[in-house]
């Protein structure tokens, strides 16, 4: 999770967050290495009165400053293209498919893969929180997830527009009345992730938390064959 005075992203919980963060990274380079450039240039051109004709006339220099941007655009394209597809995922036959259903202002989970297993999640108040327990982001009933397993969310929304969002998983999809958006996402790592909602859905919006707690298989299970 986040943590005070963080300015770059949450640690990378599975492949498809630490590819985001890395892109990230690698396009944060290129920007800043123009942003010198171009400020290089603008400066010397202030600064400097005399103009070179051989410079203002040089087809050299025009096609390098047509090849290199372009360069750097298929630079770009190519991971971003792969990490746009890779996002989908939709060839895959995931294990665990969970609909998740945005509410003014919860959270409702369906396990389509077992009978009965569902429920709401709403944010737990600030006077009824437990010892080590954070503020605005604690639920009463955590969405259980196995770890190493493709999972599946189908998200959707019952009156507007919210976005369930887990940083750390690299995951994020608006649900939208009448509309089923589908993600695939796989936790590499056991622990408790938290997100809240990402679409601004009315007065109460600050107040739908997220928690994803990701188990072992065997927990899992248990879990499933426990719940109530």
């Amino acid at each position: 999770m986040a943590i005070w005075n963080q300015l770059s992203f949450q640690d990378s919980m599975n492949f498809l967050m630490h590819d985001l963060s890395k892109f990230h990274d690698e396009i944060l380079f290129y920007m800043v290495m123009i942003m010198v450039l171009v400020f290089y240039v603008y400066l010397q051109m202030l600064l400097n009165k005399k103009m070179d004709v051989h410079v203002i006339d040089s087809h050299g220099l025009e096609f390098f400053w047509t090849f290199v941007p372009c360069l750097i655009l298929l630079m770009v394209a190519y991971p971003s293209l792969k990490l746009l597809y890779v996002t989908e995922d939709s060839y895959l036959w995931p294990n665990v498919t969970v609909k998740v259903i945005g509410r003014q202002w919860y959270w409702s989970y369906e396990y389509s893969n077992f009978d009965g297993v569902s429920f709401d999640s709403y944010m737990v108040p600030t006077e009824d929180l437990s010892e080590g327990e954070f503020r605005l982001l604690e639920v009463d009933n955590r969405v259980v997830m196995p770890v190493s397993v493709l999972v599946r969310l189908l998200v959707t929304a019952s009156d507007v527009i919210h976005s369930w969002t887990i940083p750390s998983l690299g995951v994020k999809a608006d649900g939208i009345p009448g509309r089923l958006n589908q993600l695939n996402f796989m936790a590499n790592n056991c622990g408790v992730f938290y997100g809240q909602c990402s679409e601004l859905c009315g007065v109460n919006h600050s107040f739908m938390p997220i928690a994803v707690e990701v188990v072992s298989l065997d927990d899992f299970l248990g879990w499933v064959l426990n719940f109530e």
